[in-house]
């Protein structure tokens, strides 16, 4: 019987981040923030500015609604400044100022083509999720896209938007067979607080390696692009 706990050539469901993880963005997520920052009133070398952007930084990977809520207070001027960072992001990625990470879209294919059932996810909304899926002709390259939206509104660190993978594809019967690979610390709590037997963090995004591991990551890697041989996938 295979052991589900140490074996990785038992994964059959792949969740995998958007922004830094398998598409490059450049630092958008800054700029896209700034932008937002602006139409709240917030000014640019503040100090109040530099605080907040201190805090999206330390965040990255959680629902962006989430992270405004955090910095706003009320709930009117989180959702006007996350409308202004969607608007920015989006005006920013149909610039063509997106490229996916190098190999991340081989590795899609190849962990595909071994039979693993793949579903990208994100902390942006759908359609900032839409743009870039678009931009990048991505379309069709997975059978599930998510974003905090379609797992009831939470995104990272909660569990949700892997569980709602599972539940949706219906790719595996154990979370245990379930590989989750990001970019930031909060890819990594999600991995684990759903159970994910692989949490693989990839130094191509906006944390490094100790925030990672001290996170929970089971694995670092270079890229994703490593993740298929992680996995078995030669």
């Amino acid at each position: 019987m295979v052991n589900e706990l140490t074996d990785n050539t038992a994964i059959e469901l792949v969740v995998l981040d958007m922004a830094g993880t398998t598409v490059a963005d450049g630092g958008l997520v800054e700029q896209a923030f700034d932008a937002a920052a602006r139409h709240l009133g917030v000014e640019p070398g503040s100090a109040d500015h530099a605080e907040k952007l201190g805090y999206v930084r330390a965040t990255m990977g959680e629902s962006k609604i989430s992270v405004f809520r955090h910095l706003f207070g009320d709930e009117t001027a989180a959702r006007r400044a996350n409308t202004a960072f969607e608007t920015a992001y989006g005006e920013l990625v149909d610039g063509g100022r997106i490229a996916p990470v190098p190999g991340a879209r081989e590795a899609i294919e190849a962990l595909r083509a071994a039979g693993r059932t793949v579903v990208l996810s994100t902390g942006f909304a759908r359609v900032t999720q839409d743009a870039i899926l678009d931009a990048l002709g991505w379309q069709d390259l997975v059978p599930l896209t998510l974003c905090p939206a379609d797992a009831g509104g939470r995104g990272r660190p909660y569990p949700d938007m892997v569980l709602t993978a599972l539940l949706r594809t219906h790719a595996t019967d154990s979370v245990r067979r379930i590989a989750v690979a990001g970019d930031t610390s909060y890819d990594m709590l999600s991995g684990r607080r759903a159970g994910a037997s692989v949490v693989a963090g990839v130094l191509t995004g906006a944390h490094y390696r100790e925030q990672l591991e001290s996170a929970g990551a089971t694995h670092v890697l270079g890229s994703v692009a490593e993740l298929p041989a992680l996995l078995g996938v030669v």
